[in-house]
């Protein structure tokens, strides 16, 4: 699937690791991605969140989709980061799951959490063979 991601490819994103119901992924901060405040525009991170969080739901094989989602931004990202998205399954019932994403940029302190992201999958299709 990520493959065929032409959006995420676009904006650099890297897929850096994937398994079931887990997934992380990669993208720097360039200066089209800054909005008129010089932060990192929220529509990005989100897009980073959301591409890990479709890569780790549909790990299992089935075409899944969003249902919904939301993110809490904690700070700003700025340009030249390169956030790192990790993306955990927390629990699938039925056709359903239910993700959370961490985006965080590393600093010489350690981690610094960007944004929190929540994502809702439901199952469309079978496996593609």
């Amino acid at each position: 699937m990520f493959a065929d991601d032409l959006a995420s490819s676009a904006l650099g994103i890297e897929l850096i690791e994937a398994a079931e119901g887990h997934a992380v992924a990669t993208m720097r901060i360039t200066e089209t991605m800054v909005n008129g405040h010089g932060i990192a525009h929220g529509g990005y991170v989100f897009l980073l969140a959301d591409t890990t969080f479709a890569c780790a739901c549909n790990s299992y094989g089935p075409v899944t989709v969003a249902s919904g989602a939301e993110i809490s931004f904690v700070t700003a990202g700025r340009l030249g980061d390169h956030l790192i998205a990790t993306a955990t399954e927390r629990t699938r019932y039925g056709r359903n799951g239910i993700y959370d994403v961490t985006v965080h940029r590393e600093t010489p302190e350690g981690p610094e959490v960007v944004a929190e992201f929540r994502g809702r999958s439901r199952t469309i299709e079978k496996a593609r063979r």
